[in-house]
């Protein structure tokens, strides 16, 4: 009889126990993974969307987390803006860290390297800063929340040609980068069909620093305009070359999106002024939530964001949202649900494709660097 009692004594406890474990695990963190280039020449684009993920994940947490409170945290990988790097951040975070979603990576080209990995273990792995065609044809775990240059660069260009007159134009790619390279493929096929004549196109090197051979061949063809399919480091020494050779200020660079980045305009200085490129979104836009989220990021980073960091503020919300409709953090539950998000942020209403691209409802804004400054280009 004592030890039937003595058991009966003991299951309030035991279940105050369990109680406690599973309110332990209820509240467990739900990790996901990103993969960002956040040391080397590259980190601009890194750090900056680092940033925006880390604003977004402050309001989110603030706000109960996901699923009926539970932490999102970010487990970081630096690709450091190497292939191979990406490919081994994404095997570490899918089979040491059990993620059940990657965001990232940075640049295109490491997105063709890391998103098989992801693709064939079946985590969906999402993109907030990868342009290049056939993004999202590596299959059907992979997403990406940017504009592709396809939708950008042509609405780029036929501003510039209505605006400017522009009816003749020297390009300018990098041809070791994924990104580079399906830029240029884009600006060529936009200005064949806007009429614009292509004087000569020249290539460099993605860690080149004197482009004076290219640019005096450009100068002696007298362009309209330089078209530019460069990153940050090779995109602001094109400028630097164009100011040093005496280029007239009417010859503007008009870029493709590895050139929206303040770091483009810090390197070059003046040399910036009147670089034209195409954006869905930038810090000057007028709407209340875009002016909530850059006075959030100025008192949080003590900086203005760029459009990436503003794309990775959005996703991180959007990838939450998605969690939140799977019910669980599985995978392909997620995946299901991101097919389906309907999200409202600072770029405007947001819904993925059939294809995981981001469906274009929120337009495209041509803008201009000045004084260090973007602004609407009018």
């Amino acid at each position: 009889m004592l030890k039937k009692l003595t058991a009966l004594a003991a299951l309030p406890l035991a279940a105050s126990i369990w109680s406690a474990a599973a309110l332990a695990q209820s509240k467990e963190p739900v990790t996901i993974g990103a993969i960002e280039i956040l040391t080397g020449p590259n980190n601009k684009y890194g750090i900056a969307i680092k940033n925006g993920f880390d604003l977004a994940l402050d309001s989110v947490n603030k706000n109960g987390g996901v699923l009926g409170g539970r932490p999102l945290a970010i487990a970081y990988e630096d690709s450091a803006g190497n292939k191979d790097q990406a490919i081994n951040a994404a095997r570490q975070l899918i089979g040491r860290s059990k993620v059940p979603l990657i965001l990232g990576p940075t640049l295109s080209n490491e997105m063709f390297a890391a998103g098989p990995v992801a693709n064939e273990r079946k985590i969906p792995i999402v993109g907030t800063s990868t342009t290049a065609n056939g993004i999202t044809a590596i299959g059907p775990y992979v997403f990406r929340t940017s504009l592709p240059e396809a939708d950008v660069v042509p609405v780029t260009l036929k501003t510039a040609q209505q605006k400017l007159g522009i009816k003749k134009v020297a390009v300018m790619y990098g041809n070791d980068d994924a990104f580079t390279k399906s830029g240029y493929d884009v600006m060529k096929g936009a200005l064949e069909k806007l009429g614009i004549e292509t004087l000569t196109t020249e290539t460099f090197g993605s860690k080149d620093t004197d482009f004076s051979a290219q640019l005096t061949k450009i100068k002696s063809l007298n362009p309209d305009a330089i078209v530019v399919s460069a990153l940050v480091e090779a995109g602001s020494g094109i400028l630097l070359g164009k100011k040093a050779l005496g280029f007239p200020e009417k010859v503007r660079v008009i870029g493709g999106n590895g050139l929206n980045a303040p770091k483009v305009m810090e390197i070059a200085g003046d040399a910036a002024n009147g670089t034209l490129v195409g954006t869905p979104w930038f810090v000057g836009k007028s709407d209340p939530a875009s002016e909530k989220f850059v006075d959030a990021y100025k008192a949080k980073y003590n900086m203005e964001p760029d459009q990436f960091a503003a794309q990775a503020y959005d996703t991180l919300f959007i990838v939450a949202k998605a969690i939140n409709d799977a019910g669980a953090a599985e995978p392909e539950k997620i995946k299901d649900a991101l097919g389906k998000v309907k999200y409202t942020g600072v770029m405007g209403p947001f819904s993925f494709t059939a294809n995981r691209d981001p469906a274009e409802t929120s337009g495209v804004v041509v803008i201009e660097m000045h004084d260090g400054k973007f602004r609407q280009f009018n």
